[in-house]
């Protein structure tokens, strides 16, 4: 089986979840015995990234245009990736890449994927400019597709508008890597970002306003009183939102233990997780968070929002889901970080639950025997 992943970009600071998603997908088919190809555009693909992808192979276009990840040429190349592959998987549907590829599956008869990581929404900016994209080309790639991956049950509601029948639709959820990470020395880290040695609330992600930092930098403000020793850290790049954080943590009288450290590198990512207290994400959307997912390898609990489509938590403790509100996401605080117990208890069963459920040497059965269904008796064997 030859299959090609196609993804704009695998730079974990432009590309997220979704990159993530991609990269360790191909890795996992790639050790599986599946000729797999990744192509995307070299937005922050350095040799050390494109290297521990194998032994997938991965493809990197030149970027023309970054905010609508236009390649600088390449049709040949798409054109013969596409001939030489027997089931085509593409992450997500915005983006002039994604859309070339499309093209070149339906002339060439190929049979292709499409998980959009739940972005069908008309959500967030350029509103307007994904109403045109949809209208001369998004409706049809993801109507016209073999196949159809939601990351959640929560997803299946956005492809009827786009002509798919939910009950079409197939869920894999996101995975993650037990063997990913490595930590370092927690006073090393600590030191490194200027952080005091005290517990540790953490986000990670972009500070941008879907993500919610402002509803847990409130909620934390709210919650104090109850958890006066911990302080709170921001990792991830500014999207717009640093400035006014910063001014709410100093009206607040909170600057002192509010912290933004901005993009950290894979290394210290892993060592935020592991010497968190907890991991919250207060995102107003979201398919299914993979940074819960990482934090749960480390045994490190995490508080996340009704709008994260990953409602499963609640099986380790109701507690761990709250409304996607200041008061919702103060309450979460405060019910489990008053007791150092509550943590401890949590901490092994959440632990436990990611890797049974959620490891990518058990999710990449998934796709395989997705695969297998869609492409010709012939190109399987």
């Amino acid at each position: 089986m030859r299959v090609l992943n196609v993804n704009s970009t695998l730079g974990l600071k432009s590309g997220g979840g979704t990159a993530e998603r991609t990269f360790q997908m191909s890795r996992h088919l790639a050790m599986r015995g599946v000729v797999t190809t990744v192509l995307t555009l070299d937005i922050e693909l350095d040799e050390p990234r494109r290297e521990a992808a194998s032994p997938a192979t991965v493809i990197a276009l030149p970027c023309l245009w970054r905010r609508f990840y236009v390649p600088r040429g390449g049709w040949g190349i798409i054109r013969n990736l596409v001939n030489e592959a027997d089931v085509i998987h593409l992450m997500g549907h915005w983006g002039v890449l994604n859309a070339l590829v499309y093209v070149a599956a339906r002339r060439a008869g190929k049979p292709y994927v499409v998980c959009p990581a739940g972005a069908l929404p008309l959500y967030g900016r350029s509103a307007l400019l994904k109403r045109l994209y949809n209208l001369l080309v998004g409706d049809a790639l993801i109507r016209n597709a073999a196949a159809w991956i939601a990351v959640t049950e929560g997803e299946f509601s956005h492809f009827p508008g786009y002509g798919v029948a939910s009950a079409r639709v197939t869920v894999i959820p996101n995975g993650v890597s037990e063997g990913a990470f490595v930590v370092e020395d927690r006073k090393a880290f600590l030191n490194r970002h200027h952080l005091p040695d005290v517990p540790l609330i953490l986000f990670m992600g972009r500070l941008d306003q879907i993500k919610g930092p402002d509803l847990l930098l409130r909620a934390f403000i709210v919650a104090q009183e109850h958890i006066p020793e911990y302080h709170l850290v921001f990792a991830g790049p500014d999207n717009g939102m640093l400035n006014s954080l910063l001014h709410e943590a100093e009206q607040a009288g909170v600057a002192n233990r509010v912290h933004f450290i901005g993009y950290v590198s894979s290394e210290d990512k892993s060592a935020a997780y592991r010497y968190a207290r907890l991991l919250v994400i207060p995102s107003r959307h979201e398919a299914m968070s993979i940074v819960a997912l990482e934090a749960g390898i480390f045994g490190t609990p995490v508080l996340l929002t009704d709008q994260c489509g990953f409602s499963g938590v609640r099986e380790v403790d109701p507690r761990m889901e709250v409304a996607a509100t200041v008061e919702g996401i103060a309450a979460g605080l405060a019910s489990l970080l008053a007791h150092d117990e509550t943590i401890e208890r949590i901490s092994p069963a959440w632990k436990s639950f990611v890797e049974r459920r959620y490891a990518w040497r058990v999710i990449v059965d998934d796709y395989l025997n997705l695969y297998q269904k869609i492409i010709p008796v012939s190109a399987s064997m």
